[in-house]
């Protein structure tokens, strides 16, 4: 009998078609009691399954090819956006299934996708609804799958990135606004939209949407669909730091659009182009 057990956990996880990756270090430590939740369902339901933990940056791209190589018919990221960012890396140009369980400091790609933000909902869903198609964009030869850009929003990042030890959710990307507004220097750059005329900038944000959202829930992109085969692009013309503030509760309500020399519109491919030009990705 014990033998028949271990012969049983053994094909459990050679035939397993669900691999998790779990980042056990995103949102600050959520990721890892999270992941051990997850598992523990799974589990419970006696739902086969490979669990994988990463160990370093870009180590879920690996462990997701490895998962692809295995023949897994789904994989589950356990993270945030850029575990979510990494797995998708490793899976793309397969027919594998992309699980997202939110456990990362702004899970923004689960609002785009209209999935649970709280985990165990999120794992719910997955197993409950058939895989969908989903657009992704490529800046040079890398991924992504929610929002790209240049401008305020990587100095934005740069402070969130320290704030994240202390606190999850929006509030690190507010910090990050507040020092931003009072460090940012305006990018100059030329952009080019589906190969037409080149456009020059002075700007405060450049962003190119497959989603809608960045920093936590910031509706960057409201109009953004994310199986349309098309990017949003907003583009903020720079203004002094004075007449920010009154505009950034626009963030928050998808009226983004309404600030003053703010172009938006909808595109196939951008080209940005500026010296010394920071570009955030997902």
């Amino acid at each position: 009998w014990n033998l028949l057990g271990a012969c049983q956990s053994v094909c459990k996880e050679v035939y397993a078609l669900l691999y998790v990756i779990i980042n056990p270090t995103a949102g600050n430590g959520l990721a890892s009691r999270v992941g051990k939740d997850v598992l523990g369902v799974l589990a419970d339901r006696g739902i086969a399954h490979v669990a994988m933990e990463t160990e370093y940056a870009g180590h879920a791209t690996e462990l997701a090819r490895k998962a692809v190589e295995a023949g897994a018919e789904t994989v589950a990221a356990v993270g945030g956006d850029g575990t979510l960012l990494e797995v998708v890396r490793g899976t793309n140009g397969s027919k594998v299934a992309l699980g997202v369980i939110p456990a990362g400091t702004g899970n923004d790609v689960v609002k785009m996708l209209a999935i649970p933000s709280k985990p165990l909902e999120a794992l719910d869903f997955m197993l409950a609804h058939p895989p969908r198609v989903l657009d992704a964009g490529k800046i040079n030869e890398a991924m992504f799958l929610n929002v790209c850009g240049t401008g305020i929003d990587v100095v934005v990042l740069d402070y969130a990135e320290a704030a994240k030890r202390y606190v999850r959710g929006i509030l690190p990307y507010f910090w990050g606004v507040i020092r931003a507004l009072i460090s940012y220097k305006p990018v100059n750059v030329t952009i080019t939209v589906d190969g037409g005329e080149i456009e020059e900038h002075k700007v405060l944000l450049a962003a190119i949407g497959n989603g809608r959202y960045i920093g936590g829930g910031m509706n960057v992109a409201p109009d953004a669909v994310p199986d349309d085969g098309l990017f949003d692009l907003l583009v903020i013309e720079n203004m002094p730091r004075w007449k920010l503030p009154p505009h950034l509760p626009k963030l928050l309500n998808g009226k983004i659009r309404e600030v003053p020399g703010t172009v938006y519109r909808k595109c196939r491919q951008v080209t940005l182009r500026g010296d010394g030009m920071r570009v955030n990705v997902d």
